[in-house]
């Protein structure tokens, strides 16, 4: 009987438990809010005003300047004629459709939190290949950062910096970094340890493995990271634009609650001529820098 009455009682119990521990981490949270925010933005304006004077660069430059200098960075990564030339292309109807604009404020935020995701991602994918402790460690929090829900982001980023273009970053990065860590990683744990231990006996010391032997070897695995971080930033440039991130996300966002089908379907075209563009760009960089150490390796 008394076993029945735990059994009777245990939902009450619980709903009650889990107020009381919803209630005290909403409050401690709304407290750190209050007392940190101001600190934590100030801490992000330095990337505030890169990202708008970025922007603004974009917007303010004649387009057809803005094209021959994506045309010749994509002919200069790639070595591709064709693939140049469908770069302009796209870029050209994106400007006679209307979507110029739009398309260079996702362009910046994109680049920066390519940028962001590089740099902070391969330092720490550099950590968890020189330790299997840090490995463990990262490991799980990299698979919670990957299961969790998009939106879930937004959440505690908006309740701390309010909507703008910084938590829109950084609700990007936080989503789109896991692969260019873990592939980081993966990269420099398969490189032979016979180039290594042919290293070490000519008197290279360990941060002349890793510049050396273990990064350049690794390259086209961190290229594929690279790619696929691209590739999960621009998917989540629509749900960044529910918290203010102007692009093509907008549109978007604004064609599904109206109903517009025609403006969804265009900029939804545009992020995946972006996409297409990203990925092809990267695919071929990494490529050509195999086939580079290939050739290197085989002299």
């Amino acid at each position: 009987m008394a076993e029945s009455s735990w059994f009777t009682d245990f939902p009450a119990m619980e709903r009650s438990d889990l107020l009381t521990i919803r209630k005290t981490l909403d409050a401690g949270y709304r407290e750190f809010s209050r007392t940190y925010g101001d600190l934590i933005e100030s801490f992000f304006d330095p990337l505030l005003s890169f990202l708008v004077w970025f922007e603004k660069l974009l917007l303010a430059s004649p387009w057809w300047a803005v094209i021959l200098a994506i045309t010749f960075l994509v002919y200069t990564a790639s070595r591709s004629a064709r693939l140049s030339v469908a770069v302009m292309i796209a870029f050209l109807l994106i400007g006679y459709f209307g979507m110029w604009d739009n398309t260079m404020r996702t362009l910046s935020i994109i680049t920066v939190c390519t940028i962001l995701s590089i740099a902070l991602g391969i330092p720490i994918g550099i950590m968890m290949s020189r330790s299997d402790r840090v490995q463990s460690i990262v490991t799980p929090v990299l698979d919670i950062m990957q299961t969790m829900p998009a939106f879930v982001y937004l959440i505690p980023v908006v309740m701390l910096l309010g909507i703008g273009k910084v938590p829109g970053v950084i609700a990007v990065v936080i989503y789109a970094i896991p692969p260019v860590i873990r592939l980081t990683n993966l990269g420099i744990r398969l490189v032979d340890k016979e180039v290594l231990e042919a290293a070490t006996a000519y008197g290279a010391n360990a941060w002349q493995r890793l510049t050396g032997v273990q990064l350049p070897l690794s390259l086209p695995t961190i290229m594929a990271g690279i790619n696929q971080t691209i590739m999960m930033a621009l998917a989540m440039v629509v749900i960044a634009s529910m918290i203010g991130v102007k692009g093509l996300g907008q549109p978007v966002l604004k064609s599904i609650t109206n109903q517009y089908f025609t403006l969804g379907l265009f900029n939804g075209l545009a992020i995946v001529a972006l996409a297409i563009m990203f990925d092809r760009v990267s695919q071929a960089y990494a490529k050509r820098t195999q086939r580079h150490l290939g050739g290197a390796q085989h002299d």
